[in-house]
């Protein structure tokens, strides 16, 4: 089966910029990160939200899948926020 290719939105790049994550700390996340919310109605693609730690700095990746297409699009990336997330970064606080 072939590679997924990955491809950055420009939205995901700047945020990327801004808080200081690489290419590669978003490419481990997308093949390596735990599944913790899926959005199957979004479009163009169904896309899914994801978590996975570089060191111990956690990461959280919006990606979508064209299957079609055989390509992995990343929407937007950040580092979970512990004010709005659980202390495992895998649930958001209820206000």
């Amino acid at each position: 089966m072939p590679q997924q290719r990955v491809f950055f939105r420009v939205h995901a790049i700047r945020r990327m910029y801004e808080r200081d994550i690489s290419v590669d700390d978003v490419t481990h996340v997308v093949g390596t990160g735990e599944i913790i919310e899926q959005y199957p109605d979004d479009l163009p693609y169904p896309s899914r939200l994801m978590l996975g730690f570089v060191g111990s700095r956690p990461l959280h990746v919006v990606a979508a899948d064209n299957t079609a297409d055989q390509e992995t699009i990343v929407v937007t990336v950040y580092e979970p926020s512990p004010d709005m997330w659980d202390a495992a970064f895998r649930r958001r606080q209820r206000p």
